[in-house]
């Protein structure tokens, strides 16, 4: 079910890219941003990994370097019968942690410092046992590419309310007005709810999955609320919204409005998943929601 709502949300959001090149610039802007569509997901497929690890400064550690982090990663790995993906450290006091990469055989985990020095043995598996989901369900991949096409389609709003826009197709009259100003105002809000939805589906699906492959989901709930508090007294300085998503939890903090707008579920939220989750656990077992 999760699958399906991820793909119709895509879809949707790729229609509105295509709809506000129309609006904009008429039948050849919307081909054209059709293909812009493409070649962005093409970029974001082949390239996202390695764009988020190079923009974190995240530096790659062996087995004898980090052999908690490795050794842990390595024994999550053999229990999902997945391949080992690269393991990276991120320079940073922030508590956090991130995967990337477009498939299982191309994937890296990467955790700060301030998470490692954080979290017991146990909560630190049960964040990199979710981090390891989101590999495996092909999360990185999808986040990459939502997160592409919302943006392009904020930039192309922002560029036509700064320098206007309007149909061109030759013949045809311009477009309406207030269909105009509705959709550059509405189409980036639209972007944002279906890239948020997207990747709070995601989230929750990573937490279950995770602690499926972990066995540990009260460690996982656990590592969450101490990385909300972690995250709020040391915030990531270097965070950007563009890629705060693939983040276990946010490191954009902010209350109020801002928090109703967040890429990630509310932690507590969370929390009370994984807590039903632990009463109805059976080692062993797997319950797909």
């Amino acid at each position: 079910m999760n699958q399906l709502k991820t793909l119709v949300l895509m879809t949707v959001l790729t229609v509105l890219l295509v709809w506000l090149g129309d609006v904009i610039a008429g039948r050849q802007g919307m081909w054209m941003f059709l293909v812009l569509a493409g070649v962005m997901n093409f970029v974001a497929y082949w390239f996202s990994d390695k764009i988020v690890l190079k923009m974190y400064r995240a530096q790659p550690v062996t087995q004898s370097q980090q052999p908690e982090l490795y050794g842990i990663v390595t024994s999550l790995a053999q229990r999902a019968n997945m391949p080992m993906p690269a393991v990276y450290v991120i320079p940073s006091e922030s508590p956090n942690a991130f995967a990337t990469g477009r498939d299982p055989h191309h994937a890296a985990v990467a955790a700060t410092q301030g998470i490692l020095r954080l979290l017991s043995r146990d909560e630190l598996e049960g964040v990199l046992a979710h981090e390891l989901a989101h590999v495996h369900n092909r999360d990185t991949l999808v986040s990459s590419v939502v997160a592409t096409i919302a943006g392009a389609i904020t930039m192309m709003s922002r560029s036509a309310l700064w320098f206007g826009g309007g149909r061109r197709d030759g013949g045809r009259g311009g477009t309406n007005p207030i269909v105009m100003i509705a959709a550059l105002i509405l189409a980036p809000l639209a972007a944002l709810m279906i890239q948020m939805a997207v990747s709070r589906t995601r989230e929750f699906g990573a937490d279950h999955r995770g602690s499926e492959v972990s066995g540990k989901p009260l460690s996982l709930a656990s590592a969450l609320r101490k990385l909300e508090r972690g995250a709020r007294a040391v915030p990531m300085t270097s965070a950007n919204e563009a890629t705060a998503h693939q983040f276990i939890v946010n490191p954009l903090r902010g209350g109020g409005l801002a928090g109703l707008f967040s890429t990630h579920p509310r932690t507590e939220d969370r929390v009370q998943r994984l807590e039903a989750m632990a009463r109805d656990y059976v080692p062993g077992v797997s319950r797909r929601r």
